[in-house]
């Protein structure tokens, strides 16, 4: 079964930066699903920011098996009604992977429920990083540590919930360490933060990285959906209890009708 892709970039530094334009060309958004496109079982579209409804319709949603996910210098131009739109395909279901700077998305800061805050200095240090979970599918293929020559270092505390799984953590050359490769679950949808790709760095041309997206759209890629609606919370009367029971007390909703939100 081939694993429809969106890769999602927010196309600002590609635009605004000749050296971030001349790493990638394509922009940082191309550049991934080209990558990707790379392996037969997977098939990655692009979307961008200044794309009507950012390229993420519904309709185009509905067919997305995996959302990739790259921001940075615009979080807060992304409209609210996409961010909800995304939230809730993810709890049906879509899986999605967040990069580099996206910690401060405003899709991952609403399904994480937290601040996502952490250290940060931008020195092209070299960063080092470690698989921790080396029987864990995103980590297929890939040896015990690799290297990445320059990297924007992010530092503990990561604000974060504990995450299901730590699958990469990493050192920079300043002596900071970082949880580099997280998984969560909320609703039907799997999630991986991936740390590495800040975008004035060739980040996205490495082997080992483009490995590690392809492992996790696998990964991420759940064939089992939600049924019905995520978000419902439907009123389920007396009549329909699974055991007989008396209604006993004053109440204030009549069957059927919506909850209070």
């Amino acid at each position: 079964m081939t694993t429809k892709v969106i890769v999602w970039g927010e196309n600002v530094h590609e635009q605004k930066s000749e050296t971030v334009r001349g790493i990638y060309p394509s922009g940082m958004h191309g550049c991934i699903a080209s990558a990707l496109n790379d392996d037969p079982d997977i098939s990655a579209e692009t979307a961008i920011l200044q794309d009507p409804e950012h390229g993420l319709s519904a309709e185009r949603l509905d067919g997305t098996d995996v959302l990739i996910w790259w921001g940075h210098a615009a979080h807060g131009e992304v409209d609210d009604a996409v961010v909800e739109r995304v939230v809730e395909r993810v709890w049906h279901g879509m899986g999605l992977i967040v990069l580099h700077s996206a910690h401060f998305a405003k899709v991952f800061m609403r399904l994480m429920g937290s601040p996502c805050n952490l250290t940060w200095r931008e020195a092209g240090e070299r960063e080092r990083l470690w698989v921790t979970a080396p029987g864990h599918p995103i980590a297929a293929g890939l040896p015990d540590h690799f290297e990445l020559e320059n990297e924007e270092m992010y530092g503990e505390p990561f604000g974060v919930p504990e995450p299901l799984e730590t699958i990469f953590i990493s050192w920079f050359q300043g002596g900071e360490a970082f949880r580099s490769g997280l998984t969560y679950r909320r609703g039907a949808g799997n999630i991986f933060y991936f740390r590495p790709g800040h975008e004035t760095y060739p980040t996205y041309h490495d082997a080992n990285v483009q490995r590690v997206l392809k492992n996790a759209v696998k990964w991420a890629h759940s064939v089992r959906r939600a049924e019905g609606s995520a978000i419902d919370a439907p009123n389920r009367p007396v009549k329909e209890a699974l055991e007989p029971i008396e209604e006993r007390g004053p109440r204030l909703h009549k069957d059927g009708e919506e909850g209070l939100r």
